[in-house]
C-alpha cells in the first residue's frame, strides 16, 4: 500500500477515537519511574480504558474487541496454519547436533517453561538475550554454525521453544541498574516518533487499541509478546514479534533495523515485561 494511503488511514483514527481518557497515554512514556511502577501504570491505564477486559484476555490481541472476529479466530485455531511451522520446529529441536547433544541440553527442564523468562538481561554480556539469540548461543556452544535471524529454521525453532511454555504466564525480570537501563531504552524506543509519518509504536498500540486502522482492529501492547511467533495471513507464514516491529517501521516510513539489533532486543524486553501475568499461547494467529 502506498504511504499516502497509510497516512490517510492513520489520520482517520482521530475521527473515531472517542473521548479522552482519564490517564494521558503519552505520560506513560515521559516519566522514568522504574520497571515495576511502569508495569503498574500500564496495567492501570488499560484497566481504565477497558474495565471489563480481564488481563488474560489481552493475549487475544485485536480479537478481544470484536465477538464476530473472535468467533472467526476460534474456527481458524482449529486448523491453525502455524502448526506446520510448529511441527518443523519440533523436528529440528529433536535432531541431535553432531556432538550428540540437543537443543534441550541448553535449557533448564529441556526448555519447558523457559520462554516465560525471555527476554532476560545477561549481567555478564550486559545485553538482552532473546529466544533467538539463545538458540544461536546454544548452537555455538555445540559447535554448530549460527542460523540467520528470520530464516524458516530459526523461526520454527523459536516457535517450538516458545510453545513449551504454552499456558504459562510471562514472568520477565528487570533487576539492577544495567537491566533497568536496557528496559528504559526499550521504553524510549516504543514512544519515540519516527519515519515519514512521524509515528511511534505507542501512538497506535497504547493510544488507539480497539479502534480500526483500515479494515483491521489495532491490538494493545499488553499481550503482544504472548502470542508471538504468530501466523499472519498478511505474511502467509509464521514470524516473530521483531518481524512485526520491522513491518511497522516500514509502514510509517522508517528505516527498519536488523533483526536482533540492540534496539529491537531492548524493545522486545520492554514489551514482554508489560505482558507479565499473561499466558503464552503460540503459534498465534493474526490477520
Amino acid at each position: 500500500m502506498k504511504r499516502w494511503l497509510i497516512a490517510l488511514s492513520i489520520a482517520g483514527l482521530t475521527g473515531i477515537s472517542g473521548t479522552a481518557q482519564a490517564v494521558n497515554w503519552w505520560d506513560l512514556g515521559n516519566i522514568k519511574v522504574g520497571p515495576a511502577e511502569t508495569l503498574k501504570q500500564f496495567h492501570e491505564y488499560f484497566k481504565q480504558r477497558f474495565p471489563n477486559m480481564p488481563l488474560e484476555k489481552y493475549a487475544l490481541g485485536s480479537y478481544a474487541f470484536n465477538p464476530e472476529m473472535y468467533s472467526q479466530y476460534q474456527e481458524a485455531m482449529q486448523f491453525n496454519p502455524g502448526d506446520l511451522t510448529l511441527s518443523t520446529g519440533q523436528k529440528l529441536w529433536d535432531t541431535p547436533f553432531k556432538n550428540g547433544k540437543s537443543y534441550a541440553s541448553c535449557y533448564p527442564n529441556g526448555g519447558k517453561g523457559a520462554a516465560t523468562h525471555y527476554p532476560y538481561f545477561d549481567d555478564k554480556t550486559k545485553t538482552v538475550v532473546t529466544i533467538g539469540t539463545s538458540i544461536n548461543a546454544c548452537r555455538a556452544a555445540n559447535g554448530e554454525t549460527p542460523l540467520k535471524y528470520g530464516s524458516p529454521d530459526m523461526v520454527a525453532l523459536q516457535t517450538y521453544l516458545t510453545s513449551l511454555s504454552n499456558g504459562m504466564p510471562i514472568a520477565i525480570q528487570v533487576s539492577g541498574p544495567a537491566a533497568t537501563k536496557a528496559f528504559e531504552e526499550g521504553k524510549a524506543y516504543y514512544f519515540m516518533k519516527r519515519g515519514q509519518l512521524n509515528f511511534s509504536c505507542a501512538a497506535c498500540h497504547v493510544a488507539y487499541p480497539g479502534k480500526y486502522l483500515r479494515d483491521q482492529i489495532i491490538s494493545p501492547v499488553l499481550g503482544e509478546s504472548a502470542h508471538f511467533p504468530s501466523y499472519r495471513a498478511a505474511w502467509s507464514s509464521v514470524n516473530t514479534l521483531q518481524k512485526r516491529i520491522e513491518g511497522c517501521n516500514k509502514n510509517v516510513g522508517a528505516e527498519p533495523q536488523p533483526l536482533e539489533s540492540v534496539d529491537y532486543r531492548n524493545l522486545e524486553y520492554f514489551m514482554s515485561y508489560l505482558s507479565n501475568g499473561i499466558k503464552i499461547d503460540v503459534p498465534g494467529y493474526r490477520p
